[in-house]
């Protein structure tokens, strides 16, 4: 397997001014960046203009504007893609040091892509224990569904692939399911990861609520029966370990 020495990096964003400016800023730290495709939403708080501050630095920053799902911004920003192998990447994460040059040691023929775990760094949570469990959580959701948030992937796997639009959930889902329905593996990185900073307004009840709602909807469509019975257990006990004591206090103080 012939390790690229530049990739594209693909990153949806709208309202992401919480992490940009640091997300951005380990981003080139850690990876070789061909170009950086921006699929927004129309934010309206400063993404746009954090993003103008890096390209002045950078120049190679690309961005699209389009309103719809996360399923149509993920199938438009593969289309843009130049590279044989590119990254996703959430706006609210940073990567751990040396991301890029660690995850070629994962890159073998049959390999498609190469997810990083995401480390959900949770309010007034610092117990050693309790983040080893989150881990270990991640790791079995990414086994049953997938993930995005630092994800290699090799273009030619990822071809005439037309997300679904309605997957404004189980995106990810579907598009590791592609991956494999085309004779390509997906592998959890063996020593990559990165640091998942949700913003703080998203630490409540009633937000928990709401995304396990489209998680809810979504899954319908996207999964089998057997399968949504099998990841459901998994994936509450994962949003039970997001909602700490402050969490529920906030949600229900609002």
């Amino acid at each position: 397997m012939r390790v690229p020495s530049e990739v594209d990096v693909v990153m949806l964003t709208k309202n992401s001014q919480h992490l940009l400016a640091k997300c951005l800023a380990s981003l080139y730290q850690n990876v070789p960046v061909k170009n950086l495709i921006i699929i927004d939403g129309y934010s309206t708080d400063r993404t746009l203009k954090i993003l103008e501050q890096f390209n002045r630095k950078h120049h190679n920053i690309q961005i699209h504007q389009l309103n719809g799902s996360r399923a149509k911004a993920r199938t438009e920003g593969i289309r843009k893609v130049t590279t044989d192998w590119f990254l996703f990447l959430d706006s609210d994460v940073l990567l751990c040091r040396d991301w890029f040059r660690k995850s070629t040691a994962d890159l073998a023929d049959g390999v498609g892509a190469v997810w990083g775990l995401n480390v959900d760094l949770l309010p007034n949570v610092k117990n050693g224990r309790v983040l080893k469990l989150q881990s270990m959580v991640a790791r079995q959701c990414f086994k049953l569904r997938g993930g995005m948030h630092d994800t290699l992937i090799l273009r030619k796997a990822v071809e005439g692939i037309v997300i679904p639009e309605a997957l404004h959930a189980y995106e990810d889902a579907y598009l590791v399911q592609w991956i494999e329905s085309q004779g390509y593996r997906a592998v959890i990185g063996g020593d990559i990861y990165c640091l998942h900073c949700k913003p703080p307004e998203n630490w409540n009840l009633k937000n928990g609520v709401d995304q396990a709602i489209v998680e809810l909807r979504c899954g319908l469509l996207y999964s089998h029966l057997f399968e949504y019975m099998v990841f459901y257990p998994v994936f509450f006990l994962y949003w039970g370990l997001q909602l700490p004591l402050n969490g529920f206090r906030n949600g229900l103080s609002r």
